[in-house]
């Protein structure tokens, strides 16, 4: 069987080297082995890298190809488009891969399945105490580890994966990734292929990693826009989301109907505000009481609270944005 890697990578210099050679540590054989790399017009010295990777790696594999349009759903469709492989593997490239990474997925494509995947827990690069302190929030179960995908020890069927392995013939029926969803475009994707037949299979003993936003304000940053593209798709895919998705903003949206109550009544308001606050401040004193202190380790609460909302508030920005976008959208597919 061969496989297709797909990465798509925009300003991945520092990370590139240590994936690439996650890839050459695979106990999957190499020659059986395609790399599809795709530069999304990088600023700094990814395309350098990619090229460095080829040129001292010839018995691998390895195209390199440009993204013209920047996004990632365009990288890997277009990814797709160049894979000659049996499957085609997607790999972000900010992240890390164990070296069975490969043989696990191809042996659950053995053994049936079409789609499958793994855990994706998030890891962090610096020794420094903050970092480490946002990345226990990352992980928390306030944070963003409730999705199925992230942590489990059950092999089942899921909605959707992260660094999916597919039979190539799922994208012949199924087709590519929609474009016009710049962050949601795996939800939308995924239900499309649950639509078509096709299980997902979560496989616990399938694992790989993901680098957490190293800074507060790349991570608020993160959260806002994915919450805005949760807005957005809502009005355009309601069914390929799930319940989770919307909780930030349903909660933010709560706290503002019950501020303008508050001349009638204060009560509901600080009913809600104080069993937020226990739920936030109950979480971190048991997130912290599993560390080694050190002072940063008290922002946790409030790094809680703003990346909540921060979600939250991105996610009515896309309610509320999402009635242009849905004009747009069904727009275009008109005039397609």
């Amino acid at each position: 069987m061969k496989v297709s890697i797909i990465i798509t990578a925009r300003n991945e210099e520092k990370y590139l080297p240590m994936l690439f050679e996650d890839i050459l540590n695979q106990t999957f054989p190499l020659q059986n082995i395609e790399v599809v790399l795709m530069d999304s017009n990088s600023t700094d010295n990814t395309r350098l890298v990619m090229e460095e990777f080829k040129k001292n790696n010839e018995n691998l594999s390895v195209q390199i190809v440009t993204n013209e349009r920047q996004i990632q759903a365009a990288g890997f469709n277009e990814g797709v488009k160049h894979a000659t492989g049996d499957v085609v593997l997607k790999i972000d490239a900010h992240s890390r891969i164990p070296a069975d990474f490969v043989q696990k997925n191809v042996d659950e494509i053995l053994a049936g399945a079409y789609v499958c995947g793994g855990n994706r827990p998030t890891v962090v690069d610096s020794a420094d105490d903050f970092p480490k302190t946002l990345h226990i929030v990352e992980e928390s179960a306030l944070g963003s580890s409730i999705a199925n995908y992230r942590k489990s020890d059950v092999k089942r069927k899921v909605n959707s994966i992260f660094h999916g392995m597919y039979r190539k013939e799922v994208f012949d029926k199924v087709g590519l990734a929609d474009e016009r969803l710049l962050r949601t475009e795996d939800n939308e994707f995924h239900y499309r292929v649950r639509k078509a037949g096709y299980d997902i299979i979560f496989n616990p003993e399938i694992e790989s990693y993901q680098y957490i936003r190293p800074t507060f304000t790349k991570m608020i940053q993160q959260k806002f826009a994915n919450g805005y593209w949760i807005g957005l798709t809502s009005h355009v895919c309601r069914d390929c989301l799930s319940l989770f998705h919307f909780g930030p903003g349903v909660f933010v949206a709560t706290l503002l109907v019950l501020m303008m109550l508050t001349p009638v009544s204060f009560v509901p308001l600080l009913t809600v505000v104080f069993l937020y606050l226990l739920a936030v401040l109950g979480l971190s004193v048991f997130e912290i009481s599993k560390q080694k202190f050190n002072p940063t380790l008290l922002l946790i609460p409030v790094i809680m609270i703003a990346i909540h909302f921060a979600y939250g508030v991105g996610t009515i920005k896309g309610w509320i944005f999402g009635f242009e976008f849905k004009k747009e959208y069904f727009g275009e597919e008109e005039k397609s």
